[in-house]
């Protein structure tokens, strides 16, 4: 008989069993990945001995190469390097224990983040190595054996004994790194973390319940929408209506007649609208009075306080002590979507620009907000090829805005008025201000390509003809960034446009189009003297808000 047959639970061990050892396995990939990391930064620091005025422009560099190569966030290589930098100089045990599987990244992570004010008061003299040692030592044999949030609260406490502050002055170092961030959930949701002093994080929930408290218990204090009645409101307007057109009736041969358009009397000076107006009135009165019910509000509590939060965000002003001029700075988002969601023919989603999708009702309330729309073009792979305005700046402002939603470095995400427009080949070197050879890029970015960082630390990059920006590291590795598509469904083998969409065709045929493409060499057949996408342009022109 088989152990598996005698053993019922033999299958759920074996596979745990495999389970850990294949979790044992990624510790120590991880901890391999973060010597490599340190040994980069070895290479890194021999450079900036050689160059030490570009410090800055080499570890950009680096940072930027490995972020490309790893397709992730830039703020995430730095923590990397940071933490291989700290594991490889100053904690030789935890990092033993890593490489050999007993610690995972999440341990090693709160550790070395914790060790912060050790390591900080070891450089004032307010610490010593002793300290260190014992601070890591005592890290270690917690973690081996218990979960990553656990040991987070474990290190705190070593640190808090071992470096004796004032409340002050914790509360005065950890003022300093106050944030506010947004991550991005699913169904067009997000996360905004705020980290501030307990005490304003507390008053704010706690006058958000108050008021969503208040909110819902109080309903009375809102603003219905009273029911009418609707069958005497027709009754009453049939009526005058009738009154009027007799009154106004100019009667002529053979029972013909018209209308006197001059003459416009008071609804009530006309004969029979008194007696439409009282039959109304007498037939409200023998019902009686209607019991009008406000209907309670059934959002829960959490819904109305996260509204509330918005709503004060985003329409409240300043207080004086942040200092005057506040009250003129306002939120600005970017919404791209179909002319046709924006008249109600359909109910295709929007795009919030640089984030996802966006509810088509709520695209239609920003809409009726703001002034600021430009219509754009697109292929039919989704890409915008032009807007609907002829200034010579502004529009291929909006038009790179619109194709290129953020910063063009492979992986960055920085918002777009954020971001420089950066021209691909230099100004200085005769490169034109084109729409093919703008780009927009941040700071960071922007700076790897600076003609002031030596040759042998800077980046290059030029523009596709399909707009990819392809990018060269130092090392002469090659990065590709695409320029984000919208998204469209469209027939996979179109057939040639009907007659009445010639016209259409004829007006799409002048905006130009994507770089690369002509009518000559598209496959569609020269009788019709357009190509599908300049069609499709022409159907599919949705208006983008400028602000």
């Amino acid at each position: 008989m088989s152990t598996a047959s005698q053993d019922p639970f033999y299958r759920q061990r074996e596979l745990l069993d495999e389970w850990v050892e294949v979790r044992t396995e990624i510790n120590r990939l991880e901890a391999r990945a973060a010597a490599l990391l340190a040994q980069r930064i070895e290479v890194m620091d021999a450079d900036v001995a050689a160059a030490p005025v570009h410090r800055e422009a080499i570890r950009r560099s680096m940072v930027a190469e490995y972020s490309a190569a790893g397709r992730m966030a830039k703020g995430s290589v730095e923590q990397a390097f940071a933490e291989a930098r700290a594991l490889c100089d100053d904690f030789p045990n935890l990092r033993e224990s890593y490489a050999a599987g007993r610690v995972s990244a999440a341990h090693v992570r709160e550790i070395l983040r914790a060790a912060g004010p050790l390591i900080q008061a070891i450089g004032e003299g307010a610490a010593t190595e002793a300290d260190h040692a014992l601070y890591e030592a005592a890290a270690l044999e917690f973690a081996e054996t218990e979960a990553p949030a656990r040991t987070r609260a474990h290190v705190r406490e070593l640190i808090a004994a071992l470096v004796p502050q004032t409340i002050t002055e914790r509360h005065r170092t950890a003022v300093a790194e106050q944030s506010v961030t947004v991550r991005e959930l699913d169904d067009e949701m997000a996360l905004l973390q705020a980290i501030m002093p307990t005490y304003k994080a507390v008053a704010i929930l706690d006058r958000l319940t108050a008021i969503a408290r208040a909110q819902k218990q109080h309903p009375e204090n809102r603003h219905p929408t009273l029911p009418t009645d609707l069958d005497a409101d027709a009754e009453f307007e049939t009526g005058r209506a009738q009154a009027e057109a007799e009154a106004r009736a100019i009667f002529g041969a053979d029972d013909t007649y018209t209308t006197d358009p001059f003459d416009l009397p008071d609804p009530f000076d006309l004969p029979g609208a008194w007696e439409a107006y009282e039959d109304a009135m007498d037939r409200l009165l023998e019902h009686g009075p209607t019991v009008i019910r406000i209907p309670t509000d059934t959002r829960k509590l959490d819904e109305i306080r996260t509204e509330l939060l918005s709503d004060l965000l985003l329409t409240a002003n300043p207080s004086e002590i942040m200092g005057t001029g506040l009250d003129g700075i306002h939120a600005r988002i970017q919404v791209t979507v179909a002319a046709t969601t924006l008249t109600g023919a359909d109910e295709h989603p929007a795009q919030l620009d640089g984030h996802g999708t966006l509810h088509p009702d709520i695209a239609r309330h920003l809409a009726g907000h703001t002034t600021g729309w430009t219509r754009l073009f697109l292929d039919p792979t989704g890409l915008v090829t032009d807007t609907d305005t002829y200034t010579p700046t502004e529009p291929m402002r909006r038009y790179l805005r619109a194709r290129d939603q953020h910063c063009r470095f492979p992986g960055c995400r920085m918002p777009i008025h954020r971001c420089e427009t950066d021209h691909t080949h230099d100004w200085a070197l005769g490169g034109p201000t084109r729409t093919d050879n703008l780009a927009h890029l941040c700071l960071t970015h922007h700076a790897l390509k600076h003609p002031d960082i030596p040759e042998q630390f800077r980046w290059t990059a030029r523009q596709l003809p399909d707009w990819t920006l392809e990018w060269t590291s130092p090392t002469g590795r090659t990065h590709h960034d695409r320029p984000p598509r919208r998204v469209m469904f469209v027939p996979s083998d179109p057939s040639p446009p009907e007659a009445e969409h010639e016209q259409a065709g004829e007006e799409a045929q002048r905006a130009p189009g994507p770089p690369g493409r002509s009518v000559a060499h598209s496959g569609w057949p020269a009788q019709h003297h357009t190509p599908p996408w300049e069609t499709t342009d022409t159907r599919a022109a949705p208006p983008q808000p400028e602000e």
